[in-house]
């Protein structure tokens, strides 16, 4: 089977920038860009494929097309185990948690959702939440979100770009102001919102908060692994570090200088989003060209991959349990 090349899904949240239309290219005339579905298959944002024999298949259909593409360590899953977005945040984002796959499934009929954030750019100063910063009893919790002081038990974050974040189920966090984010996450579109700083939506109200069920999912004590530097290890032709890995999804980062090699198996596909550089992915069928915010599919059982030119790739695979 041949690389492909994906087209994403796009969202126009109210907080969103432009960066992703203007300064990434992304085919989109929307006012505002917050978020393009990189590799999606969820209902509310499906990627397609972009060009040669199967353009404009949205992955779904390809998926069921030719399931063998995903590879072995994916038939475990009911569905699609992967989400991957680029986010840009030019205003904060709400202050949110998501439920654990056992939650959700009982009460919203969905998985739940863990995830990880790789900063690939953001302005000087910017900074998100994740966690708390003591822990608090549920109570001062709920009198916190009424009052509006939720933010001072909030762990604040500065980062800077390389950084990465692991966000298991049941951690509040925000993404702020100023930061541009690869996102890795569980296929959901699960999401309780905490607390929205006032703001009003685009019919004019209030948007909707989630405070009962937050209260019940929330992890009310300190998280671990807040904005970890990823261990780079020199490869041929380049580098490669691991950036977080769960039984949904397994991230790598490599940054080619001039070209490296990959091993595509039977175990996983692999999904390359180009988050700096431009060059070419070559396999043994076709040769695929990419710009800075490309994402590209590479079908499980590929073998031997070559990418050049210089870059930075983020990696994802689903690896065995």
């Amino acid at each position: 089977m041949k690389i492909e090349k994906l087209t994403p899904a796009f969202k126009d949240y109210l907080w969103g920038g432009t960066k992703l239309r203007d300064v990434y290219r992304k085919p989109c005339d929307f006012d505002k860009v917050a978020e393009s579905w990189e590799l999606s298959t969820h209902p509310a944002g499906e990627s397609r494929i972009s060009g040669g024999e199967f353009d404009g298949m949205t992955l779904n259909e390809y998926f069921k097309a030719h399931p063998e593409v995903l590879g072995e360590n994916v038939r475990r899953f009911d569905n699609f185990p992967v989400l991957i977005k680029l986010i840009d945040a030019k205003s904060p984002l709400s202050i949110q948690v998501h439920p654990s796959d056992e939650y959700a499934l009982e009460h919203e009929h969905e998985y739940g959702k863990t995830e990880m954030w790789y900063i690939v750019d953001c302005d000087p100063g910017a900074s998100l939440y994740f966690g708390v910063n003591r822990a608090i009893t549920p109570e001062e919790f709920r009198k916190r979100i009424e009052d509006n002081t939720v933010e001072e038990v909030l762990n604040r974050a500065q980062v800077h770009p390389g950084d990465v974040f692991f966000i298991e189920a049941g951690t509040l966090h925000a993404i702020g102001a100023g930061i541009l984010i690869c996102e890795i996450q569980q296929n959901s579109n699960c999401t309780y919102r905490v607390y929205d700083y006032g703001r009003l939506g685009a019919d004019g109200k209030p948007r909707e908060l989630h405070i009962e069920k937050a209260l019940a999912v929330s992890k009310l004590t300190p998280a671990e692994g807040a904005g970890a530097v990823p261990e780079e290890k020199a490869i041929s032709g380049g580098s490669a570090a691991r950036l977080g890995q769960c039984k949904y999804f397994t991230t790598d980062r490599y940054t080619v200088d001039s070209e490296i090699c990959l091993d595509v198996g039977g175990c996983s596909f692999m999904s390359l989003t180009a988050i700096k550089g431009s060059g070419q992915i070559i396999g043994p069928e076709n040769t695929v060209e990419f710009a800075t915010g490309d994402t590209v599919f590479i079908p499980a059982d590929t073998g031997a991959v070559t990418v050049k030119g210089k870059s930075a790739l983020v990696a994802v695979s689903v690896k065995g349990e």
